[in-house]
């Protein structure tokens, strides 16, 4: 099988977990009336998660930190810690298409500039026309999709 058409099918299986994600832990955190605890919950599941697959695939881990990589690398955490806290709480009050949406719009900018100037450590690759008008596509269509309107 080529690659890139694995690759493709297990991100685009991994875009269809957002918008479940959010509905399931927007709804949660709704029902609990407490959108922080919803979100340590999901982070508390997704890490006992990552640690039975981390010991069934890798096994126990030899070293945890490198001082020769940027602390930065480290950071991820971060801003999972946040999409998932920030999802939560307005996913409900937003609905699940208009919080998504711009999610996507968000994503679609960082990448650009990720890719654009090779940040954190990323391939570069340079925005050209096509890439500008391929954006500005997506961007129009994330508009076009929002469930409300956002005003």
């Amino acid at each position: 099988m080529n690659s890139s058409y694995f690759y493709s099918s297990i991100m685009l299986v991994a875009g269809f977990g957002i918008p479940v994600m959010a509905a399931l832990n927007g709804g949660l955190g709704a029902k609990l009336g407490n959108p922080a605890l919803a979100s340590t919950l999901l982070l508390l599941v997704g890490l006992l998660l990552s640690v039975i697959y981390l010991l069934v695939t890798e096994g126990v881990p030899t070293r945890f930190y490198d001082t020769s990589i940027p602390w930065y690398f480290y950071t991820g955490g971060v801003v999972v810690t946040f999409y998932n806290l920030a999802i939560t709480w307005i996913a409900p009050r937003f609905g699940i298409s208009n919080t998504v949406s711009f999610v996507l719009l968000g994503q679609l900018l960082a990448m650009t500039l990720i890719d654009h100037y090779g940040l954190i450590g990323a391939p570069q690759y340079p925005i050209s026309l096509r890439r500008l008008a391929g954006l500005v596509l997506m961007v129009a269509g994330v508009f076009l999709v929002l469930g409300r309107s956002t005003k």
